[in-house]
């Protein structure tokens, strides 16, 4: 009865396990190795996406702001315009009836100086009218075509240069996007790769609890068999059911983990839920001596957060500018020259031309703002400093984090010796132990600890050489340099490159 309550329990088992496999090979897998998931995930992972497009947006900002510097052409039309009134004169001190009839259009031509933040402009307005009054009784009319057309000068003086400045702003948007941009690459990188090697890892620790499994159900036969010779007590057989029993659920468990570790993965590749993917994966890895103050100079000369702290340096001068602006003395240049002729034939309009120069010049005086534009000008420098002390503090964490990064690879190329040689040691007890539990040395439960033993240290062995990868990912992010090739990564460089 014992015997075919086993067999029963592990029937059921096996078919359940059966039945997941099969379950997920009824959809199409693709298999994927790192540089794939890479380059998946740089089409399709959704931060990296919305950085993408983020950065676009400053890009036609840029686009935008440098179009509106070249010339703009205008035209303004007016076909039809009536009106009739009843009007006081107050030069002649009486009443007059007054209807017009009149069509007219401006076409404009305007050129920003970003120079001198001014702007030159050629106006031309053309129009014809139809005008009629009544003065006591007494018509006058007058049916004429008119053209007016002159260049116009509009300089600020005494202020800052608003039109450079907008400029400079704008571009240094677009290039601290271009720096987030490029940053969300490598951390995505960062979490492609920590995510891949999950999945790695759990086919790994799925594929060693198999293992495990079936030297479980080796010795499950060995005691089986004993039990029915009566070489061994019954509850060894009780205590190797339960070994087996064990083993089967620690598939299981392995499995769900292993489906979890691949949603994961295909959420942040931007993959659909529903395909399967398997993943392979070289992890021999040669751990290479690394010199620490080669690790620290790359990355204080290489890291584009600290371009970051020096664009929000610059942008506070230009901050501090426009502070000091508020309630500033300042004045306005206008001048014009033109002629403007009218005639009741077209082809005479310019008959008895008339110049029409014009000149206006206009100043603001500030005279008591209660102490404002002192404050603000104090609250940016205090902003300024603020950014500076950012940016030294920023060069200490980047030295520090390499620092920590660099002794966690020498510690972790200890320990990766070290695991290689506790799995060939847990190997050979195993062997020997498997031996003496045949003979009758060993309980179940002893063998079942020295099994347990030996998957640990395989699963440890593993796990050591993923965090190297790792570790040595992270430095290379840290310092911009790809130690293992010997190379200099430059994202910024790629990403211009990319967007020509």
């Amino acid at each position: 009865m014992d015997k075919k309550r086993v067999t029963i329990k592990k029937s059921c088992l096996l078919l359940l396990f059966a039945a997941t496999l099969s379950f997920s090979g009824s959809y199409a897998q693709s298999v994927l190795t790192i540089e794939q998931a890479l380059d998946i995930a740089e089409e399709h992972n959704p931060d990296l996406k919305a950085s993408r497009l983020n950065l676009e947006r400053y890009q036609q900002n840029v686009v935008a702001q440098r179009a509106s510097l070249k010339s703009r052409f205008s035209l303004d039309l007016n076909p039809f315009n009536y009106s009739r009134s009843r009007r006081f004169d107050n030069r002649l001190s009486q009443w007059y009836t007054n209807e017009t009839l009149n069509t007219s259009g401006t076409f404009m031509v305007s050129q920003p100086i970003l120079l001198t933040d001014g702007e030159i402009s050629l106006i031309n307005t053309f129009g014809w009218q139809d005008n009629k009054s009544t003065v006591e009784g007494v018509d006058n009319s007058n049916k004429a075509f008119s053209n007016d057309l002159y260049l116009r000068l509009n300089q600020p003086i005494f202020t800052y240069n608003r039109s450079k400045m907008e400029l400079q702003r704008i571009e240094f948007d677009y290039e601290n996007a271009g720096i987030r941009y490029a940053l969300q690459r490598l951390n995505t990188e960062r979490s492609i790769t920590n995510q891949f090697y999950a999945v790695y890892m759990a086919i790994n620790n799925l594929a060693i609890s198999r293992e495990e499994l079936e030297n479980t159900e080796q010795s499950f036969e060995i005691i089986k068999n004993k039990v029915e010779a009566d070489l061994s007590a019954k509850e060894e057989l009780f205590q190797a059911e339960l070994n087996l029993a064990n083993a089967q659920s620690t598939v299981q468990e392995r499995y769900v983990s292993l489906e979890n570790a691949k949603d994961q993965l295909k959420q942040s590749l931007g993959m659909p839920l529903s395909e399967d993917i398997e993943v392979i994966a070289e992890i021999e890895v040669s751990p290479i001596a690394i010199d620490l103050d080669r690790v620290v100079q790359n990355g204080l000369s290489s890291r584009m957060e600290i371009r970051q702290r020096e664009i929000d340096i610059e942008l506070g001068e230009l901050q501090m500018i426009q502070t000091k602006s508020l309630n500033e003395f300042k004045g306005d240049i206008s001048l014009s020259v033109g002629i403007i002729g009218d005639h009741e034939r077209l082809g005479n309009i310019y008959e008895n031309p008339t110049q029409n120069p014009r000149v206006a010049i206009s100043f603001t005086v500030p005279i008591f703002d209660w102490g404002e534009k002192k404050a603000r000008i104090k609250a940016q420098k205090i902003a300024q400093t603020v950014a500076k002390l950012e940016q030294e503090n920023l060069k200490v964490d980047i030295e520090l984090d390499a620092r920590q990064v660099w002794r966690r690879l020498e510690n972790l190329r200890t320990q990766i010796d070290i695991a290689e040689k506790s799995v060939r040691n847990a190997q050979l007890t195993y062997d020997i132990n498997l031996t003496r539990y045949r003979e009758g040395d060993l309980t179940g439960m002893e063998i079942s600890q020295f099994q347990t033993q030996l998957s640990n240290r395989k699963m440890a062995h593993a796990q050591a050489l993923i965090n190297y990868k790792i570790e040595l990912l992270n430095l290379k992010i840290l310092s911009l340099y790809d130690f293992e090739k010997d190379e200099p990564i430059v994202p910024i460089r790629e990403l211009t490159d990319g967007n020509q």
